[in-house]
């Protein structure tokens, strides 16, 4: 191999590595890109104008809430799971692509700062006092078993990194885990873009009528 050879393909290697950074780094939602996601949308109870709220469904909302509180991800039913995945529909939430390394709950290296980024919105004064749920979601490769499990330790352990890290109440963050159940792009089910943690803010602010 002549010296020219070899310098190309150092170069063409260097070239890789500094666009697979720009990528990487294209990935990780600023902090207050987060925080304006999950600020909740002010309702009323007026008849007159704006988003309406039902007072009885949001206090039905607040015991069930409650009462999944301090629970552990794995012991949450699968009913409980799909009830948190109901309320959530029309709440505050984003799509946070956090990799883990393979086969664990461990998060990757190159994902530290995405996640720093969640604690410093959800650290936020705005947000003071609200709910979070945090889901973890697999793709399709593997078991149905072996993806709950997964998903579930994964939210268990952006809940254990938020509240060492940021200070932040941990009953105030719910974790549950919908393995493969919830693919963000069901026409491609094992695309990476299913693996992902998403932050629902399940507060509901009321405005005066």
């Amino acid at each position: 191999m002549t010296r020219s050879h070899v310098l190309s393909l150092l170069i063409g290697a260097t070239l890789a590595m500094t666009a697979g950074l720009a990528l990487a780094g294209d990935n990780i939602v600023p902090a207050d890109q987060i925080l304006t996601a999950l600020k909740p949308r002010p309702v009323t109870r007026s008849l007159s104008a704006g988003a309406q709220v039902d007072p009885a469904v949001s206090a039905k909302e607040t015991a069930f809430l409650n009462s999944v509180r301090n629970r552990q991800t794995r012991s949450l039913s699968l009913g409980e799971r799909q009830e948190i995945a109901e309320i959530a529909t029309n709440k505050p939430k984003i799509d946070l692509e956090i990799h883990f390394d393979y086969n664990s709950a461990e998060i990757n290296k190159g994902s530290t700062q995405a996640v720093q980024e969640l604690g410093k919105a959800l650290s936020d004064p705005s947000l003071q006092g609200s709910t979070f749920v945090v889901a973890g979601h697999t793709d399709a490769i593997g078991g149905e078993a072996y993806n709950q499990d997964l998903s579930e330790r994964r939210a268990d352990t952006i809940k254990t990194y938020l509240v060492e890290h940021y200070g932040l109440n941990g009953s105030n963050l719910v974790t549950v885990g919908y393995g493969k159940t919830r693919p963000k792009n069901p026409d491609a089910p094992f695309d990476p873009t299913n693996r992902r943690v998403q932050v629902v803010n399940m507060a509901t602010k009321t405005a005066a009528q």
